[in-house]
Formats: structure tokens, C-alpha cells, sequence
């Protein structure tokens, strides 16, 4: 058994952060304490003294693209956009991420343990994402979620690609018909299918088609699309076809979010802000502030802060969830939106994103709140694995 002693405990369970101790066993914690262990404590324990230090769930990115865009190789680790067609549902995340680049080891050093990751937005349907703990040498098994969601984009991006190649899309109107000639060719396949399954007819049953296989789950409500959507026009437009197709659906960067927050709470999706830092490098970023997540959060969004990454380095994720509790945002619900908030949307926090009897061990120990840029992580914690370990350990 592994032992944290005496750490000032942010559990993200709704407590205040106490001082208290907590047991890891088998990858797993087995119990929190607060104000400490009076009994129990074996000459075999592992036992890290964390006096002085702050205890946090690992953090969680909701989204970026670590593993698919690797740093420092150029066109050899740019796997995130397969630019030839602009519907590309059957790829997937899992065949593209090398744990072995290092933006790995540099969010592990930043405290972040987890992320969902997968295809950019180039095309209208991109392909698979997946959540992924962030140590490890075999992404196989770093895997929490193979099959997250089905990543889409809207607006300027696919536009600019295809335009460029004097192909479809060029318009916004040909994007969000390509996306409905595909939710539509969908529907109808699985239909088919089921059909032909009921009926013990394989002669009934459709041509082999790998794209709308891929979109099977997207259709039968299994996993949602990952809308990648910085406008408010795109932003509804995205939400319109969800909800005429019936579709689970998360919006992705919401840029402009905070100018339609009441009409989002109403609509009840969960927003993925970000990336809020740097210079607003097009037209769609114009709105950019780190104001959204504080009026999100106001209205009733259940809110995330992603990095985009490598938009902005992974870790550097605390340092958006800092900038956005500047802006306004309570510090509490900044450490939400990093913490359980995106485990939530994710659908993950059964595992993630709090410090509760029964989850993974995914731990991280600070010198500091990780809000003051001076602050170091001083040890990091991968299902109960020591996975890093700062040099004032």
C-alpha cells in the first residue's frame, strides 16, 4: 500500500481542502482521511510525507491533439488531418498517437494525467477521438475510452482546406450538408442492417461501407460528435443538426459562447472552451476572452478549459484554468472545469477527476496552488505509480 500523508487535500468531491492522508492500493484509491490515518500504517507501506505540499486529481484535458501532432518533427509527426477527402469518419485516434512524443512527458510534468485526443478539424468529419492517460509506452494500454466521440468541424476551416483544393466545401451550407448527407446515408445503413439481422436474411444485408459503419454509434446515440465550432452561427448550426438527427453532441473551442449563454443553457450541451491565450489568428477568434467560461458557468453551461494542444502546450492547461479565474471565475469552479467538470463530459468521472474512495489513483502533489505560475508539481501520479518525480522531492 501507498501512503500521502499530511498533503492539503483538493478532492473536487465539494469539500473545502483539508489536511488529510490517502491510501492507494492496486492502482486504486482505497480511502481518503481527513485529518489523517490514526491506525493502519505497516512497516511495508510506501508512504511519500506530503507535508507543506497540495494534493489534486490529476488534471484533464477534454480537448487537444497530443500524439498526433508531435513536437519538434514537422511532417513526419503530423498525423492530426488526412486533407484528401472531407468525410473521413472510420479513422481513428488509436492509429495515429506515439506515446513516445514528448509533449507526453512534458503534461505529466505539468500535472496533467489524461486527455482526449484525436483528429483536427480539416475535414467535415474527422475521424475517432479517444481519452488516454498520458504515461506510458504502448498507447493500447493508456486507453480509457478507445471510441470518445466522432470529431466534426464547422466554419472556417474545413472551407479553407477544400476551397483551396477547388473541391466541396467551400460554403458553410456545403460543410453542414455534407454532414447531413452523412448523419442521413447513416441512419439508413443501420436500418438496413438491423433489418437484415431480424430477418435472418443475409442476402438483405448492405454493401460493406467503413465510413458509416464508423457512423453506427454516432447515429444510435452511442457516442456524440465532437463539434469543433468558434462562431455563434456555427455554434447553432451544429446544435440544429444534433437535434435533427437526434445526436448527442459536445461543442468544441465555443469562442463566442459567452454572447449566446443563456440560449446555450437552454439547449443543455456542455461547452469545451479554449484555446482562450495567444493572438487571434482568424476571423472567428475576433470574440476570444478568457470572460467565457466565467458567463458559461453563470448561465448553467457545464463548462471545460482545454489547451487545444499543441495550440497551447498541454501543460499549460492549469495556466488557462488560472487565466480564466482572473478573468472572473471562481477559483473553485476553475479548478472544475480542469478536474470533474470535463471527467463529467467525458464520461469518465466514475474513474476521474476527484480524490474519492474507489478511483484511479491519478494524483498530483504541488509546492503551491497551481494558479501562481511559480508553483511546481513536485510529484505525479499514474494509477498509483509514481510516473514523475520534481527535484525538491
Amino acid at each position: 500500500m501507498l501512503i500521502i500523508k499530511n498533503a492539503m487535500l483538493y478532492t473536487m468531491a465539494g469539500e473545502t481542502p483539508f489536511v488529510g492522508d490517502i491510501s492507494v492500493e492496486n492502482g486504486k484509491i482505497s480511502k481518503v482521511y481527513p485529518g489523517g490515518m490514526t491506525e493502519g500504517i505497516s512497516t511495508d507501506d510506501d508512504v511519500i510525507d506530503a507535508g507543506g505540499l497540495l494534493a489534486f486529481p490529476g488534471f484533464i484535458d477534454a480537448h487537444c491533439h497530443i500524439g498526433m501532432w508531435e513536437e519538434g518533427i514537422g511532417f513526419e509527426g503530423d498525423d492530426g488531418n488526412e486533407m484528401t477527402d472531407p468525410v473521413t469518419p472510420q479513422l481513428r485516434a488509436i492509429d495515429a498517437l506515439n506515446p513516445r512524443d514528448e509533449a507526453f512527458e512534458n503534461a505529466v510534468k505539468g500535472g496533467v494525467t489524461t486527455a482526449a485526443t484525436g483528429p483536427g478539424s480539416a475535414n467535415v468529419i474527422g475521424g475517432t477521438f479517444s481519452v488516454v492517460k498520458l504515461h506510458g509506452d504502448r498507447i493500447d494500454d493508456m486507453i480509457v475510452v478507445e471510441t470518445l466521440a466522432m470529431k466534426c468541424a464547422f466554419g472556417e476551416n474545413p472551407k479553407r482546406v477544400y476551397s483551396g483544393q477547388k473541391k466541396t466545401p467551400s460554403t458553410r451550407m456545403a460543410t453542414a450538408s455534407l454532414l447531413r448527407e452523412t448523419l442521413a446515408k447513416a441512419s439508413e445503413y443501420s436500418l438496413k442492417k438491423k433489418a437484415a439481422k431480424a430477418a435472418e436474411d443475409d442476402s438483405k444485408m448492405p454493401p460493406f461501407d467503413a465510413k458509416l459503419e464508423a457512423m453506427i454509434p454516432v447515429v444510435e446515440g452511442r457516442i456524440p460528435l465532437k463539434a469543433h465550432a468558434h462562431r455563434a452561427d456555427d455554434i447553432f448550426t451544429a446544435i440544429r443538426i444534433a437535434k435533427e438527427f437526434n445526436v448527442g453532441l459536445t461543442l468544441e473551442h465555443c469562442t463566442e459562447g459567452h454572447l449566446i449563454a443563456e440560449h446555450l443553457a437552454k439547449e443543455g450541451y456542455p461547452a469545451m472552451v479554449g484555446p482562450s491565450f495567444g493572438n487571434k489568428s482568424k476571423v472567428e477568434l475576433n470574440q476570444k476572452t478568457f470572460d467565457t467560461p466565467k458567463v458559461l458557468h453563470a448561465a448553467g453551461v457545464k463548462t471545460a478549459i482545454i489547451t487545444d494542444s499543441p495550440v497551447i502546450p498541454l501543460e499549460y492547461l492549469p495556466m488557462c484554468a488560472a487565466l480564466a479565474h482572473r478573468a472572473g471565475l471562481d477559483e473553485a469552479e476553475a479548478l472544475k472545469c480542469i478536474t470533474i467538470n470535463p471527467a463529467e463530459i467525458l464520461g469518465i468521472s466514475d474513474r476521474l477527476g476527484s480524490l474519492e474512495e474507489g478511483k484511479d489513483a491519478d494524483i498530483v502533489l504541488w509546492d503551491g496552488h497551481p494558479f501562481d505560475l511559480q508553483s511546481h508539481v513536485v510529484y505525479t501520479l499514474i494509477d498509483g505509480r509514481v510516473v514523475y518525480q520534481g527535484k525538491d522531492a
